[in-house]
């Protein structure tokens, strides 16, 4: 059996999440705002056993940088041989670029 990967999260992927859980405060709902944290958590534990789970990212078409949809959002992440590093948290409907 394949060994666990570790799970780690980019600087950008923190910052998408604390502006997420901003977003829900903001707008008085900040109930939803942690349902959806847990959930994309979730969503990301289960890369530790499952890494390349997650369709390739179309706008890249690299094996390695791959995402989940848990809508309304893009869990974008890169595999690595021995960790999964996740590297954004965005709405589904964003396009990414190269920076």
């Amino acid at each position: 059996m394949p060994r666990k990967r570790l799970i780690s999260f980019a600087a950008s992927a923190v910052d998408d999440l604390e502006g997420i859980r901003a977003w829900y405060i903001e707008i008085e709902v900040p109930e939803v705002g942690e349902r959806l944290l847990q959930e994309v958590i979730a969503a990301v534990e289960r890369l530790a056993d499952f890494p390349e789970s997650g369709r390739v990212v179309p706008e890249f078409g690299s094996a390695r940088l791959r995402e989940v949809i848990h809508p309304p959002f893009r869990i974008v992440y890169r595999v690595h041989k021995d960790r999964v590093r996740i590297v954004r948290v965005w709405r589904s409907e964003r396009l990414m670029r190269m920076p």
